[in-house]
């Protein structure tokens, strides 16, 4: 008897769960494979933190914002809480300050692994999501912003992800102004007056700094554009720095990438749970969505600054790329023919017996070629 029965919920797999079939699975293969070799290429080594880790291990420190997102389960040895992870950033920054504090810094690592988060009611399409990133730990400084957006922009070129903009935001930009002004109380609905870009609401809930906030509003777009509307603005002695480090990464960018799209939003919080400084999240224009973020954090008391991009985003915004040649071979094929198949770039199928029609087989099996008179041959 099948070990599953023949029913349609045979099939069924929880919310946000999804099989990547032959296609798709090798597909996203590739394309992380390209990502990580184009991260090692420029000196960032990579590491694999476990899936699974004691919570408070995993959700202390700066991952307790993310806490909402994190399934939960109990060992069933130590009967400790568990929890997996629905992010790899903070995983990284434990294994910088701990594992690895005492290799030489500027320290670049990168990852990619699959996380899995809760989800939202109605919005749980993806709760298993591919990541793959890099971290540089140790300086902070608007150059090393500047290479891990850079490296960024090289990946996706490699994938031939055309279109791509990197949009920027300093949130502790107009939060030093907000804090500093208005009320904890009326703090919250400010903010979300700014996160709907509500011109009118913010001009009422703002006070005395609802100008300022306005003029902000107005920045988004354009790096260059935006600057020069931000650099109009009048900021307090503990908020301008925050304002010039935007404008130092910008130029760093610039010098590393010239013809990089860069875009600003002064007013964008969402989803920065943990950051410190400068965010950026990866947009395309053959896409709807994300397709990485990141930004300046603390690995423990370290300044760092990474990039996580979503493969499984890329892969949808990236062309699609031709599939590999498959050729069915004899079974006793010798290897040196063998070998120049799959130097050639062909998958090869091989024959499980000697007296069967191979062309119908090959067809059978939907393989492109077959081997016949000492060469693969198209069917």
């Amino acid at each position: 008897m099948s070990l599953y029965s023949e029913t349609p919920s045979a099939a069924l797999l929880p919310s946000g769960f999804a099989d990547l079939l032959p296609g798709e699975a090798e597909a996203e293969a590739r394309g992380i494979a390209s990502v990580m070799e184009a991260f090692s290429r420029h000196g960032y080594q990579r590491v694999r933190p476990p899936l699974l880790e004691f919570e408070t291990s995993l959700l202390g420190g700066s991952g307790e914002s993310l806490a909402p997102q994190t399934f939960r389960l109990m060992d069933p040895n130590s009967h400790r809480m568990m929890a997996l992870r629905p992010d790899m950033t903070t995983q990284i920054a434990r294994i910088a300050s701990i594992r690895l504090q005492d290799a030489p810094r500027p320290l670049r690592l990168s990852y990619s692994g699959s996380c899995i988060v809760v989800g939202t009611p109605g919005r749980e399409a993806d709760r298993q999501v591919s990541q793959a990133g890099i971290e540089l730990i140790g300086p902070d400084s608007a150059q090393a912003d500047a290479e891990v957006i850079a490296l960024g922009a090289k990946a996706l070129a490699e994938l031939g992800i055309e279109g791509v903009s990197f949009d920027l935001s300093m949130p502790a930009l107009a939060l030093g102004l907000i804090e500093g002004v208005i009320s904890e109380a009326d703090r919250e609905p400010l903010l979300h007056a700014l996160d709907r870009k509500d011109a009118s609401a913010v001009a009422e809930l703002g006070g005395p700094i609802a100008g300022m906030l306005a003029v902000m509003l107005r920045a988004a777009g354009p790096a260059d554009r935006a600057l020069d509307l931000l650099a109009s603005l009048d900021y307090p002695k503990d908020v301008v720095g925050h304002f010039e480090r935007l404008a130092a990464s910008v130029a760093a960018i610039r010098e590393r990438s010239p013809d990089l799209r860069l875009t600003i939003d002064p007013v964008d919080f969402r989803g920065w749970r943990y950051h410190t400084g400068l965010c950026v999240t990866v947009f395309s224009t053959s896409s709807r969505e994300e397709l990485g973020r990141g930004g300046r954090y603390l690995a423990g008391q370290e300044p760092a600054c990474g990039l996580t991009l979503r493969p499984q985003a890329l892969l949808r915004a990236a062309p699609v790329s031709a599939s590999r040649p498959r050729c069915y071979v004899p079974v006793d094929l010798d290897a040196v023919s063998l070998s120049g198949l799959h130097k050639a770039g062909y998958a090869t199928v091989s024959a499980l017996s000697h007296d069967e029609d191979a062309a119908a087989q090959a067809r059978h099996l939907r393989c492109t070629h077959v081997w016949k008179d000492g060469a693969a041959q198209p069917l």
